[in-house]
């Protein structure tokens, strides 16, 4: 690689839409084409940067299936793309494909690449709830290029226990790591108030936030009218908001082809390195410690070595957030205080300034590239997190390139097997010891179920429900259980412990 294909960020822009009438609200490609045009404009290149777009890539869109989202979105910004983009689902998948972009301009075979995401699960929804049709259809042909791996982040064994939706599996993720630290419950609700409650202050300042309200740590953590407990230790004000309509984009460029569209160099955020990777066990109740995330690590190592960046280096941060433990898992897995001075977020994350569909690292990414064009010299890292702390990804950024003119070797793809069973949904009988939970609550904010993962004497992890017992599901957000001795058995085809 020389100076001329060093991958470069030209520009970004964001979008948000609040409260507009179903009928009359911007349709995904058209929020992309927003975007898209807004970060032309902002790099002062204009419609000529669109038009010569070579790669346009989409992130995957909830709740909309468009024939080929890429080529209706270069349609309608002008650009006749030779490589079309399709992200599978995850909040990893961004920044992989950034990356993925990233290694292509490096290597010569891409100049300039528009890629962005949205989100209009709040007008889907409202739509709905009006019987109002959306004439969101779009007739582009052609098959984009998939990036991505495509899979369910839980088997259905799994499901049938209540580990279905990130609101059920994140908390057995954080009562692990809670007990890992040793911290006793309201030690632990304190801190992670007092993180949130950062993470809102940033949103608060964050112009294109869903929710821009510092809000303080009690009123965060602790459950009330307005933010009930949904799955323990979770309020509603811990969990990641998906009903936006957001959307951004980046535009990515060689450092040749900015010098030819007259681009100024106050411009340029130079992409220093990145990685990806998943954990080795695909299924959350197959993890072999719910309090380690080695995938993790290796992402943000990864590519902060590739970078020849160090952390300490590294001026602005935002780790994926879609839950506490998430942003918890990242400092405990890198070595950092959670009272660290950078923080952790730029946007005021996933809770906060929303968590539109699989694009929030779009959003995260943006917001950095400002950041650090504030701050000549300084450089930043972004993360994203897939499934349920399953697939993960890095990318470093600043204002100054990289050393040198090559980068260490990388395959752009590090990938495990999915098996097709759980073990841990096996039948299980006997003694055995549980190793994390979560009580599941009703939206009137009573306990309705609990969720074991344990082992047995033998050793052998194993997934369960709890006995029907409010008295005893209360107790497991008084007393922390973990440790807690107990008989599993089956009952009509479930796997049950009870600690009694």
């Amino acid at each position: 690689m020389n100076d001329a294909q060093r991958p470069i960020f030209v520009a970004a822009a964001q979008l948000i839409q609040r409260d507009v009438e179903p009928a009359v609200a911007l349709s995904p490609v058209a929020m992309l084409a927003q975007t898209a045009r807004d970060a032309a404009e902002a790099a002062g290149a204009g419609a000529r940067l669109l038009e010569q777009a070579d790669t346009v890539g989409v992130v995957d869109i909830i709740g909309w299936r468009g024939a080929n989202p890429s080529r209706a979105w270069a349609e309608a910004i002008g650009a006749k793309p030779k490589r079309e983009l399709l992200t599978a689902v995850g909040g990893e998948i961004p920044l992989r494909m950034v990356n993925h972009v990233a290694r292509r301009i490096a290597a010569g075979e891409a100049r300039i690449a528009v890629l962005g995401g949205a989100n209009n699960i709040h007008t889907l929804r409202r739509a709905a709830k009006a019987r109002v049709k959306l004439h969101w259809d779009i007739a582009a042909g052609g098959e984009p290029e998939r990036i991505g791996l495509t899979h369910p982040g839980s088997s259905r064994a799994e499901a049938s226990y209540g580990l279905r939706m990130p609101i059920d599996i994140y908390p057995i993720f954080e009562n692990a790591l809670r007990a890992r630290r040793g911290l006793d419950i309201e030690t632990h609700r304190k801190r992670v108030g007092a993180l949130m409650s950062r993470f809102s202050k940033v949103a608060a300042s964050n112009p294109y936030a869903w929710y821009p309200i510092e809000r303080s740590a009690d009123e965060i953590s602790i459950p009330s009218e307005s933010n009930r407990m949904v799955a323990f230790p979770y309020t509603k004000y811990m969990n990641a908001v998906l009903d936006t309509d957001q959307a951004a984009s980046v535009i990515m460029t060689s450092v040749a082809a900015a010098r030819e569209l007259g681009i100024p160099e106050d411009r340029w955020v130079h992409w220093l390195g990145g990685a990806h990777s998943q954990e080795k066990e695909w299924y959350p109740s197959e993890r072999p410690d719910f309090g380690q995330c080695e995938a993790l690590r290796e992402v943000a190592m990864g590519a902060l070595e590739e970078a020849a960046v160090g952390l300490d280096d590294v001026s602005f941060i935002d780790f994926y957030s879609c839950f506490p433990v998430a942003v918890e898992m990242a400092c405990e897995m890198l070595g950092l205080d959670e009272d660290d001075p950078r923080g952790f977020t730029v946007t005021g994350g996933l809770p906060y300034a929303g968590g539109p569909g699989n694009n929030y690292t779009l959003h995260s990414l943006a917001t950095l590239l400002d950041r650090v064009r504030s701050k000549p010299g300084s450089k930043g890292l972004v993360t994203g997190n897939g499934w349920y702390l399953t697939k993960h990804s890095a990318t470093v950024v600043s204002t100054e390139p990289r050393p040198g003119n090559s980068w260490p070797s990388q395959t752009d793809t590090k990938s495990a097997s999915v098996p097709d069973h759980t073990r841990s949904t096996d039948p299980a009988r006997g003694r055995a010891t549980l190793e994390t939970y979560t009580v599941v609550f009703d939206r009137d904010g009573a306990p309705e179920r609990g969720i074991v993962l344990g082992r047995t004497e033998k050793g052998r992890r194993f997934l369960a429900n709890t006995p029907q017992d409010r008295e005893l599901l209360e107790s497991f957000v008084r007393e922390d259980p973990h440790g807690r001795a107990g008989r599993v058995s089956e009952q009509d085809g479930i796997n049950v412990f009870d600690p009694a």
